[in-house]
């Protein structure tokens, strides 16, 4: 059996409808489908994201995971292969999420309970969306992501309809 792994330099992952597809849309050269619903990417989108005049890098829009993916919820597991060939993984979190830690954890266990090796690759977390928060709400967020992420999480506010915090992604 002959089995297509995409090879990616960044992953992201993420719930359905979270921001990866309008993320890599306004970084790179994809042309994702963007819609306000859930499961809107289907199958992975790869786009080659410019950093200055002569570097550039892959990104890879994963389709959304939820909770039970590993055990073939949602579109299940049959995407999660297409991380192991991504060197990072940039987890996307929307701002108006009702817990954002409890979000990022859930998506790393579900990637542990298909692969434990893919904990041993680099993390970022991303709170997408991050233009509907004024800057007294994102102070406020990020005392309580301090409290409740690991220490070893780095993350980040983007938006990528603004363009907030997308150069320093």
């Amino acid at each position: 059996r002959l089995e297509l792994k995409l090879i990616a330099d960044v992953g992201l992952v993420g719930y359905p409808n979270v921001g990866k597809s309008t993320l890599i849309s306004t970084t790179s050269n994809a042309n994702p489908e963007i819609a306000n619903y859930e499961f809107t990417t289907l199958t992975p989108k790869l786009g080659v994201v410019e950093v200055g005049e002569y570097n550039s890098f892959v990104m890879a829009d994963i389709p959304g995971i939820i909770e039970g993916a590993s055990e073939g919820k949602g579109l299940g597991h049959r995407f999660l292969r297409h991380i192991e060939r991504n060197s990072i993984l940039l987890f996307l979190v929307p701002a108006d999420a009702d817990d954002i830690a409890g979000q990022y954890n859930i998506l790393v266990k579900e990637l542990e309970k298909y692969n434990p090796e893919f904990l041993d690759k680099e993390r970022l977390l991303a709170i997408s969306k991050a233009d509907m928060l004024d800057d007294e709400l994102q102070a406020e967020m990020s005392a309580e992501l301090k409290k409740e992420l690991p220490d070893d999480v780095n993350w980040m506010f983007i938006s990528s309809v603004s363009g907030l915090g997308l150069d320093q992604l």
